[in-house]
């Protein structure tokens, strides 16, 4: 009873700390925007909100597996996380920069157990098999839900009032997931006498991201995939607003002008295809193994954005952009499976905030790059970003092959051990 109690509560908690999260970005921006008159100081101070996660994600993944109370544990990370955006509404523009950069330092570093530490939690809530399938589709439907909910959200409220107000929503959404952990069913945790060093099991929950082929592809192909993805919002608007003067690496373009919105529209058609394949992915069990589906996911994505930067009908491209959403969807749900049934129970936690630090890491790569390339044009841009998931769709496959026998034989105990803790 109190773990079919604990996934409702599970789901609710994980999509209001991704609402949270999402909102981010553009809250930051506005904020800026607001307060200063440029949107520098939102973008250096994204960076600092981002840049922690492949630093703290092991680290964070560990304390995970490891402390004696993880109710505390979730609940403080949340806390902090809720506090970072609180502190940093009112601060922007207001306070020295470098106060608000070590707020956004402090908030980023719990974002690991936002991104990827909330989702280990489900593995104790949800026994292996169809349930367990169904529950991390779902999972991975809170942050296709959090996307399309929490710009929009931010943009809404901003506009009927402030930055300040739509930041401090999304610091109220961290809070109530804050609270919300509190109340969910955990498994006993394990005495520290019958773990290694904390040193020790960091680098267990890296080795184990490389030597367990299943989760070694994944990772390669997840982070490959999201160098691409992290640029994606940018050439949406880019190809949006169409030919643009390239000014020193970048774009000369009337700001908050129509493709801003126009590349809004796209996002969220993106968006919404996302949530709507995670949601399809949690009703219907498809007849591909989880592996092959990953693999769908991502050359699906591909194709459907390499069509989206060769047709010139706007409207083509909006729809376009939700039929690789609606590909997408699925591969975030097959991602959390493979490292469900595949990580090693002691460092399940770590496997999930490693996997999530590298592709937040990837996704800002991603955006910089973008940034920088931003002379070549949308279309060129969208064709990268388009062969970027061709190209994870290929190293999945190509490492899965070349290490097949030996990760089954590693992984084995891995998923039997998972059902006995379950």
């Amino acid at each position: 009873m109190r773990r079919r109690f604990g996934v409702p509560v599970y789901l609710t908690t994980a999509y209001l700390a991704r609402f949270a999260d999402e909102g981010m970005p553009i809250a930051l921006a506005l904020l800026a925007l607001y307060r200063t008159g440029s949107a520098a100081e939102g973008a250096y101070l994204l960076t600092a909100w981002m840049a922690p996660h492949v630093l703290t994600g092991p680290l964070t993944g560990s304390l995970a597996a490891r402390v004696r109370r993880p109710r505390l544990f979730y609940s403080g990370a949340l806390a902090v996380f809720a506090a970072s955006i609180l502190v940093l509404a009112p601060a922007v523009g207001r306070a020295p920069f470098a106060v608000t950069v070590v707020v956004a330092l402090a908030g980023g570093s719990c974002g690991p157990i936002v991104t990827g530490g909330l989702s280990a939690l489900l593995s104790g809530l949800l026994a292996e098999g169809a349930s367990r399938q169904r529950g991390y589709a779902l999972d991975a439907a809170t942050f296709n839900a959090a996307a399309v909910t929490g710009a929009a959200a931010v943009t809404l409220v901003a506009g009927a009032g402030t930055p300040v107000a739509a930041t401090a929503l999304l610091g109220g959404g961290a809070a109530a997931a804050a609270l919300l952990v509190a109340v969910l069913p955990y498994p006993s945790a394990v005495r520290p006498a019958d773990r290694p060093s904390l040193v020790a099991d960091l680098g267990a929950g890296l080795l184990a991201v490389w030597r367990i082929v299943e989760l070694r592809a994944i990772t390669v192909a997840t982070v490959v995939a999201f160098g691409g993805i992290g640029g994606l919002a940018m050439t949406a608007v880019l190809l949006a607003e169409g030919p643009a003067t390239a000014v020193g690496g970048g774009i000369a373009a009337t700001e908050g002008g129509p493709g801003h919105i126009a590349g809004g529209y796209l996002m969220t058609a993106f968006a919404l295809g996302g949530l709507t394949g995670s949601l399809v992915l949690a009703r219907w069990q498809p007849f591909a193994t989880v592996q092959r589906l990953a693999v769908c996911a991502l050359l699906g994505t591909g194709a459907t954005l390499a069509a989206a930067a060769l047709v010139p009908s706007f409207s083509t491209r909006v729809a376009l952009f939700a039929l690789a959403g609606l590909c997408d969807g699925p591969l975030l749900g097959a991602t959390l499976r493979i490292r469900a049934e595949h990580a090693p129970p002691p460092v399940l936690p770590q496997v999930f905030t490693v996997g999530a630090g590298l592709k937040m890491s990837a996704a800002a790569c991603g955006a910089a790059l973008t940034g920088a390339a931003a002379a070549l044009g949308a279309p060129y841009l969208l064709l990268s970003i388009a062969a970027l998931q061709f190209v994870a769709a290929l190293l999945y496959v190509l490492v899965r092959g070349r290490g097949t026998r030996p990760a089954e034989t590693t992984a084995e105990p891995c998923r039997s051990g998972a059902r006995g803790r379950t």
